[in-house]
């Protein structure tokens, strides 16, 4: 199931409610799992995201995310642990056992077959058809794959071990697995007081270290494919929210979470010195630093949090480059530190290299160079309704066909010409006939109004005609669709303690993605940003940016994206300069 890249379409905090919900369903879901078990698996308190995404065969499935690990995943109301969740409980569901280089094809997609199965000397564990159920690798109890038995064991026996034995849903190595931290599984010892003699069939079975040995090697090989695919999409890619971003998206090299925080930290702030940063532009408000410049040299995919680092606050970074002479800051305002000074020629900014931008963005929002943001081109159309089919059917037109605007012109034209409707005595006006009276008159003008002016009547036309709208992708077909075009709509919301919101919704008629733009919003803004689902639009998202943001909606809508302004809706809601409320 997660064997391709997937495509996440919300990422949000879980309510209270929620997490008491999806309490009550582990419950229900894994009736040997104890009140501790579930407390410490759904915490009361610890951060917990819920994240919603489409696997590439279209399937909607609910992520559980915490600790920036994927912990439980919901598909069809049916609830299903991860292997980041059976490395801590490897006894929650029946465990069969497998040889390590079958993992490399069930990581592939592909379901676990009978004739692979390793069968122990108490025999297999008794399921069902349909159970869920943990596989695991010879010599270690850890498992590395969750599926759903396709026979009962006694069915499976019955069979000899022949065909398919069970549908893989997610494994050790596929894409669910690499938006976590990406450990590796732990050595937990088989249960057997015996090993079993497997001479016979596959050769003795392996010690525990040439096992993991085994391991590493899969996830070495599996990650070097990962480096040659053109796109990949993870969790922490497009979540908004830092606490499951994940720092260093690389092979796991054993450094902790903060210590990985320090190096992009540290990284970003020599980025910004030697390559953002000019003499002209001391002395330089630390926030304005922070804001404006180290966050724009982030690395793609990655998202810095320093309250994750060891320094926790900015103050007390830039007390430590301080300290190394690096830079020398001052509050030149009571409770304002600016940067004043800079020493360019320290070894660590001279000898610091600039890493080059991934070539793997293809995310027009990023602004991708390969691929930049063409607006959409939107033509406005006329749909004939039922009441106007007498005065186009002589065209050939009949209920429901589209015209341009030029077409109901000539249309019209053509049809008062024809039937010798225009005013002998004034050739700016135009006799209604009934068919004319009944299509654009109201019904209290029928027996007053009998001549119109030819302004009049094609603008009372076009008025009684539906709308429709043709919208043209860059590269793609034009889709024509009936109604009239919804504007990005940008409204301000109040929140609780008096707080203002700005609120975005109807991007993707754009063909613009809302978790890309709220992305870009958090980092411009340096303000939370949230994606949930738009109110009363069925599959719609909106975008939520803490503040009044309409400035930088207006820069980047209309200025980057090169967005029309008549397609967009609020703008006249921006803060106004100087102004103080």
């Amino acid at each position: 199931m997660f064997a391709k890249a997937f495509r996440v379409k919300s990422n949000t905090a879980i309510k209270g409610s929620d997490r008491r919900k999806l309490r009550a369903d582990v419950t229900a879901a894994f009736p040997t799992v104890g009140t501790d078990q579930i407390s410490e698996l759904v915490p009361g308190k610890e951060e917990l995201n819920i994240v919603k995404l489409y696997t590439h065969r279209g399937d909607v499935v609910t992520v559980y995310v915490r600790g920036g690990n994927p912990i439980l995943f919901e598909l069809e109301k049916n609830l299903y642990p991860t292997v980041y969740t059976l490395w801590s409980y490897p006894d929650l569901l029946p465990t069969f056992t497998t040889w390590p280089l079958v993992l490399e094809k069930l990581a592939g997609g592909a379901d676990l077959m009978l004739p692979g199965l390793v069968v122990p000397p108490a025999g297999l564990p008794q399921v069902q058809q349909g159970d869920l159920c943990a596989i695991a690798l010879v010599g270690n109890r850890a498992p590395v794959a969750v599926g759903v038995a396709a026979m009962s064991t006694a069915q499976m026996l019955t069979s000899g071990l022949k065909g398919r034995g069970f549908s893989v849903l997610h494994t050790h190595q596929d894409h669910l697995w690499r938006s976590g931290d990406k450990s590796l599984p732990p050595c937990i010892a088989p249960l057997t007081l015996g090993a079993p003699d497997l001479s016979e069939e596959k050769g003795s079975v392996q010690a525990t270290s040439a096992l993991q040995g085994d391991l590493r090697r899969l996830t070495l090989e599996g990650e070097e494919e990962e480096n040659r695919e053109a796109q990949q999409t993870s969790l922490s890619e497009v979540s908004e929210d830092p606490s499951i971003s994940s720092p260093a998206p690389g092979p796991p090299d054993g450094k902790t979470l903060q210590e990985q925080m320090d190096e992009l930290l540290h990284q970003c702030f020599l980025h910004a010195l030697k390559s953002r940063v000019k003499k002209a532009d001391l002395p330089l408000l630390t926030s304005t630093f922070l804001g404006s410049h180290v966050f724009s040299c982030c690395p793609e995919g990655q998202q810095l949090d320093i309250k994750k680092s060891s320094y926790k606050k900015l103050s007390k970074f830039l007390q430590r480059m301080q300290q190394e002479q690096i830079i020398q800051v001052k509050e030149l305002s009571k409770g304002v530190e600016s940067i004043v000074a800079v020493a360019w020629k320290h070894p660590r900014i001279t000898s610091f290299v600039i890493p080059e931008p991934s070539p793997t963005s293809q995310t027009i929002q990023e602004g991708s160079r390969e691929q930049p943001y063409h607006p959409p081109d939107i033509k406005p159309l006329y749909c004939v309704p039922a009441s106007m089919t007498l005065l186009f059917q002589e065209s050939g037109h009949k209920k429901g066909s589209i015209l341009e605007g030029g077409e109901v012109r000539k249309i019209i034209i053509d049809y008062v010409k024809k039937n010798d409707l225009v005013d002998a005595d004034n050739k700016n006006l135009v006799k209604l006939d009934p068919i004319l009276c009944d299509c654009i008159l109201e019904k209290n003008e029928r027996h007053t109004v009998m001549k119109l002016p030819w302004d009049s009547l094609l603008t009372r036309c076009l008025e009684k005609l539906q709308p429709a709208y043709q919208v043209t992708f860059s590269g793609q077909e034009p889709i024509v669709k009936k109604g009239k075009v919804c504007p990005i709509d940008i409204t301000l919301a109040q929140r609780a303690s008096n707080k203002k919101v700005t609120v975005v919704r109807n991007l993707e008629a754009y063909g613009l993605d809302p978790c890309s733009v709220a992305a870009i919003l958090q980092q411009r803004c340096q303000a939370s940003t949230t994606v949930t689902s738009a109110p009363g639009a069925k599959d719609s998202l909106q975008v939520q940016v803490q503040g009044n943001q309409i400035h930088h909606l207006s820069q980047l809508l209309l200025d980057e994206y090169q967005l029309p302004r008549k397609y967009i809706q609020g703008l006249e809601k921006a803060p106004k300069p100087g102004r103080k409320k």
